[in-house]
């Protein structure tokens, strides 16, 4: 297993981002009522329903509908809360970044600055192989928070 872990280490890509909706907010959107999510960012995401657990609930399953450079596809997730931190972080189980990916976890980290947020987006990502290009899945994760971020703001 060692062997495997040498020749396709994890990687890690981050970057933030300043947003206008209130960080405890959007951290709520996330926890408590993801269903929102679409209605927020539809050019993104389509749909998200519980396979397991509750909304709410560190540890359900969730299966997400969404655009990805013009293809309509899916992610299962397995879901983390930090309350503390304001940290939501998605444990890729299956669909469209596993023709690429062994591991793929997104998290999204809300801090607030001022009247708005800093949003820390962080994707840490484990490669099938090294001669695959892995789409950029971090230009889609700041298009949904920003995307998220504005739906909030208006509502």
């Amino acid at each position: 297993m060692s062997d495997i872990i040498t020749k396709y280490p994890k990687r890690k890509m981050e970057t933030v981002i300043d947003i206008e909706a209130p960080a405890q907010k959007i951290y709520n959107v996330f926890k408590e009522t993801a269903f929102h999510v679409p209605g927020h960012a539809p050019n993104h995401i389509q749909g998200v329903e519980v396979h397991e657990g509750a909304w709410d609930k560190h540890g359900s399953i969730k299966v997400w509908t969404y655009t990805f450079e013009g293809k309509t596809t899916t992610f299962k997730e397995r879901v983390e809360f930090d309350d503390e931190k304001l940290i939501v972080k998605l444990v890729g189980i299956d669909g469209d970044p596993f023709t690429y990916l062994k591991q793929y976890v997104p998290i999204f980290q809300f801090i607030p600055k001022g009247t708005g947020t800093e949003a820390i987006l962080t994707i840490v990502y484990e490669k099938i192989s090294e001669s695959i290009k892995v789409p950029d899945y971090m230009d889609f994760m700041i298009g949904l928070t920003k995307s998220l971020s504005e739906g909030i703001v208006k509502s």
